[in-house]
């Protein structure tokens, strides 16, 4: 239960998982990660690498890298994905996740986003890897847009959800769907109206930014992700999803690494790094809400009881301290300034900040 000292101002929250972060891999994996672990007990780790984590052998190898790179008085535990391609082995999800290498199954529609030109081109070339997922319990995971030319970037979320997400759930009545970083009213809607085994995660920065942020005084790169934000309608909505107290929708921060000579460069990377700050920024949006008494829920239990977790024993405690973030995000190992990654909400003040980590 969340615990609030109105007169000490200090949120005590029991320990919360992120369902939805990328990690990269090498020195951009090691210089992120410890953004994660100082508050996380557990995160859903994406497997978008080059190449992408399509086997057992994969997924155990990256798990060993990241937990390479932990020392032992941090308990953290990575929770591999695989990525679903037209050709998936279902021989080989099914095992992978009956020995618990696989947590979940990543559905990126080719060319949705980073290092997603290995996705599906057609869903229905998965059907019968849906029905084994739903035999055995395997999660899906969704990035929820379509790739048509012909559909306006800010509508591919809702095209997609009327297009492919509603036909899937009635064919596939008991999956256990994710419907990755929503950000539309639509999705809100759908998501929270559902009959189905269908929960959504929402993004920090979904619920602090609109579109006008990427165009503030010229193109900001620093503010371009996928699904890319959209009107103020939707980000109030949004809001209102997040503090709601409805079990439906919990914490994935997306939090998404790049370099910078990757962000700022003719075809600039999508992708936005909050994972430095990602539940300072959190709480700041359940304060304003006046929520902070359903933070706790939100971001620790929602999430672990959809995937049938147990919840976290431990605690974090955030203090009413205003807290400047830097402007950058040194690429461990490099001796080149201009390997850095900027963080969300660089050189802003964020109104809270992560005191300790209680047992």
């Amino acid at each position: 239960m969340t615990n609030i000292n109105l007169s000490q101002p200090t949120i005590t929250l029991r320990q919360p998982d992120d369902m939805h972060l990328h990690l990269r891999d090498g020195d951009v994996m090691r210089s992120v990660l410890p953004a994660s672990t100082r508050v996380f007990r557990r995160a859903v780790i994406m497997p978008n690498l080059a190449p992408p984590i399509t086997t057992i052998d994969q997924a155990k190898a990256y798990k060993k890298s990241i937990l390479s790179e932990i020392t032992k008085d941090i308990n953290f535990l990575p929770l591999v994905t695989a990525y679903l391609t037209d050709d998936i082995s279902s021989d080989e999800l099914k095992k992978g996740f009956e020995e618990q290498v696989f947590f979940a199954a990543k559905l990126y529609p080719a060319n949705a986003t980073t290092n997603s030109s290995s996705g599906v081109r057609d869903i229905r070339n998965l059907y019968s890897v849906f029905e084994m997922m739903e035999q055995i319990g395997l999660p899906l995971l969704i990035h929820g847009e379509v790739t048509d030319s012909d559909v306006d970037i800010f509508d591919r979320e809702a095209v997609f959800i009327e297009k492919y997400l509603q036909p899937l759930l009635k064919d596939f009545p008991l999956l256990k769907v994710v419907l990755e970083h929503i950000t539309t009213q639509n999705a809100v809607q759908f998501v929270e109206s559902s009959e189905y085994n269908l929960g959504a995660t929402i993004t920090p920065h979904h619920l602090h930014i609109n579109r006008n942020a990427m165009f503030h005084g010229g193109f900001r790169s620093d503010f371009y992700c996928l699904p890319v934000a959209k009107r103020e309608q939707h980000r109030v909505s949004l809001r209102r999803a997040a503090t709601s107290g409805k079990s439906c929708f919990f914490l994935g921060t997306d939090s998404a690494p790049h370099l910078r000579d990757a962000k700022e460069s003719a075809c600039g990377c999508a992708g936005i790094f909050n994972a430095f700050n990602a539940i300072e920024s959190y709480a700041q949006v359940f304060e304003e809400e006046n929520a902070l008494e359903k933070l706790e829920a939100f971001a620790s239990e929602f999430g672990a009881r959809f995937y049938g977790l147990p919840l976290n024993n431990d605690f974090i405690t955030l203090e009413k301290r205003r807290c400047k973030v830097p402007d950058r995000i040194p690429l461990v190992g490099s001796f080149s300034e201009k390997e850095f990654i900027v963080p969300f909400h660089a050189g802003e003040y964020l109104n809270w900040s992560l005191v300790n980590t209680q047992t």
